[in-house]
């Protein structure tokens, strides 16, 4: 009998502040650190609450994309991702209320690989349809674009 994998599983992390600018998290057997810069009163041991965001994106289309190419039977070789995200930063000033703090996320990935233009067209397609990360940031009403750089293997 084949083993299947949940399809729903609980997450589970805890936030310590360690100060107002600074929160240690656990989860699993990891810990990270979610910190301000010095400037605003912070240790600068991590990414700002902000920056963990987006940096979960970078995280979520590298590992969606990598098992997307898998399923695919596509190689990946050296992959890069940069992100520049428009941010407004008004809400977290306490100034006003934003709807939508970071009205637009464009990414490059630049990534080797030996997938035909045509195979590299159904990652990019699935890509949006399965990063988790990306689903909940466009639904916030953000605008994600893609910029691929498809270089040989």
């Amino acid at each position: 009998m084949a083993i299947r994998p949940k399809t729903h599983v609980e997450m589970k992390m805890t936030g310590t502040a360690v100060s107002h600018a600074r929160t240690d998290i656990a989860a699993r057997d990891v810990t990270g650190i979610v910190d301000e810069p010095e400037a605003r009163g912070g240790t600068n041991k991590g990414l700002t609450p902000t920056e963990t965001l987006i940096s979960a994106l970078v995280g979520c289309t590298n590992v969606i994309s990598q098992r997307l190419a898998h399923r695919d039977g596509v190689t990946f070789g050296e992959m890069t991702i940069d992100a520049k995200a428009s941010f407004d930063r008004r809400g977290a000033s306490l100034e006003a209320e934003i709807d939508v703090p970071f009205p637009t996320i464009a990414l490059d990935i630049r990534v080797k690989t030996d997938a035909t233009p045509d195979q590299l067209e159904v990652i990019k397609a699935d890509l949006g349809r399965y990063c988790p990360i990306a689903k909940v940031i466009r639904a916030a009403g953000s605008e994600i674009t893609e910029t691929w750089t498809a270089l040989p293997l």
